[in-house]
């Protein structure tokens, strides 16, 4: 098992230099502008490592003996992870993409079979929050390290919970993730970044976590697994509402996010904010797993200190 997780994280290392070759010849770049939190031209979309990733999982662990289920997956995180890199090449229209983000959602939704086990009310609210979660995701993959840190703190606390309290899938599917993750952060934790992750990389690690999410949760009966992205969420949610306080366009970029003004306002380190961000979902992680707190209870134990550090920091740093 070792030898194939070292010959998985060499194959990923190759693929991605093979891309920066790909990405430097046809130009696929990030230009800083005004709402940008870098300042020097960076290689755009290195998080195709995460669909790599899957794929080799598929071909290491389950090419011998063949689960459908994976193939559904699969099949998913390659169409969200093709659409969302031809979005970091050339802008696609809102429609397509919406469209293969609901197809997607339906092949991760089959393959964990939600569609079996939840009545339709919970299938349809599954499918508004994964698309949104998805595109949270997104939306807070704006500085150095961020997504990869945040990304490995989440897939580490599955892999705990899968070996250590109830075992929900098999953990070289969680371990392939990590492994992604880790060589992603070689080239992205940096002061100065070599690649950015892209709509692919945040977008593909995202339906990756929430698909480990969605096993738990079924799995267990208990929601409270959700708030394994609570920093996160807590983060866009609030951001979103401080927006519409503002009467700003939320589908447009912005800096107004939690990290943002840290990074930006507040020139604190890119890689500070972003391992602040993962160590901090790790003790909320800890507490949801080592605690026997029901849904509600977790989400207020959870959630009210996240959002009363947001209120009443956030201004703080804003002050010029």
């Amino acid at each position: 098992m070792t030898l194939t997780y070292i010959i998985i994280t060499v194959l990923l290392f190759l693929a991605m230099l093979v891309y920066f070759r790909i990405a430097d010849k046809y130009n696929i770049i990030d230009k800083p502008n005004q709402r940008s939190s870098h300042t020097t031209i960076t290689l755009r979309g290195g998080g195709v490592i995460f669909p790599v990733a899957m794929v080799l999982y598929g071909l290491f662990f389950q090419l011998a003996h063949p689960v459908a289920s994976f193939g559904y997956l699969l099949a998913g995180m390659l169409a969200i992870g093709i659409v969302s890199f031809w979005d970091d090449v050339s802008s696609l229209p809102n429609k397509v993409r919406i469209l293969v983000h609901l197809l997607s959602v339906t092949a991760m939704l089959y393959a964990v079979h939600a569609f079996a086990l939840l009545p339709v009310w919970a299938v349809v609210l599954s499918y508004v929050m994964i698309i949104g979660t998805i595109n949270a995701y997104n939306f807070m993959d704006g500085i150095n390290g961020i997504t990869g840190v945040y990304s490995l703190a989440i897939l580490l606390s599955c892999l705990y919970f899968n070996e250590s309290v109830q075992q929900v899938t098999d953990s070289p599917f969680i371990v392939a993730a990590i492994l992604a993750c880790i060589v992603f952060l070689f080239f992205n934790f940096r002061k100065k970044a070599k690649c950015f992750a892209g709509d692919v990389g945040s977008v593909s690690i995202g339906f990756w976590i929430i698909s480990i999410l969605l096993l738990i949760i079924l799995a267990t009966g208990d929601p409270k697994y959700v708030f394994f992205l609570a920093v996160y969420g807590v983060d866009a949610v609030l951001t979103i509402i401080h927006r519409l306080i503002l009467k700003q366009n939320i589908f447009e970029a912005h800096r107004l996010h939690f990290y943002q003004i840290l990074a930006n306002e507040r020139k604190v380190s890119h890689l500070v904010v972003s391992s602040a961000y993962g160590l901090l979902q790790l003790l909320v992680n800890a507490v949801i797993i080592f605690t026997g707190f029901n849904f509600v209870i977790t989400g207020l134990l959870v959630c009210l200190p996240l959002a009363l550090i947001y209120i009443v920091v956030k201004p703080v740093l804003m002050r010029k």
